[in-house]
């Protein structure tokens, strides 16, 4: 009976169509960051170079944590894209900024306990970036295109720090 009642929870589809990234719209979730929008921004360097300031509330320090500065490569998955796993971070938070010239593709949920049924998708453009709250939720670089590479800040340090959910129904990016 458990058995007939999983496999039927897996037939079920639920397509996602990802929206413009906006700060508004990914407040729940974390910050953007982006030189479209900055919060603040200094001219340092004699005024030769402009500083897009405090882009992201970087958040690392939980059990004695130190931060990490990465470059992950994604390849693109084939489309469409179903998603299958989710992680979350429950120690820190963790920021990605596109390095290259290529939208991506950011799937979220809200911290807490997990709930599938709740996920959004975004789609971020070149110059777009994303730091993820603590607890967020969120799926793995999903590059388009091409492969891409992303600078990543993220917690180094003992303790767990990723949580991984695999998804029991189809969810399905929407091209």
């Amino acid at each position: 009976m458990a058995t007939a009642l999983i496999e039927a929870a897996k037939m079920s589809m639920i397509t996602l169509t990802p929206k413009p990234l906006t700060a508004e719209a990914f407040a729940p979730y974390g910050d953007v960051m982006s030189v479209e929008t900055p919060e603040k921004l200094l001219n340092i360097n004699y005024g030769n170079t402009e500083r897009y300031h405090n882009l992201a509330k970087v958040d690392v320090n939980e059990a004695d944590g130190s931060t990490l500065i990465n470059i992950f490569r994604s390849r693109p998955l084939p489309l469409p894209i179903d998603i299958k796993i989710m992680e979350r971070h429950p120690l820190s938070s963790q920021a990605f900024m596109p390095l290259g010239n290529q939208p991506y593709l950011v799937v979220v949920g809200k911290a807490g306990e997990f709930d599938e049924n709740a996920l959004e998708a975004f789609l971020a453009q070149p110059g777009q970036g994303v730091n993820y709250h603590r607890g967020t939720w969120h799926h793995y670089c999903l590059a388009l295109n091409s492969e891409s590479d992303f600078l990543v800040i993220d917690r180094g340090g003992e303790g767990n720090n990723c949580d991984e959910e695999e998804v029991q129904q189809t969810i399905r990016i929407a091209p």
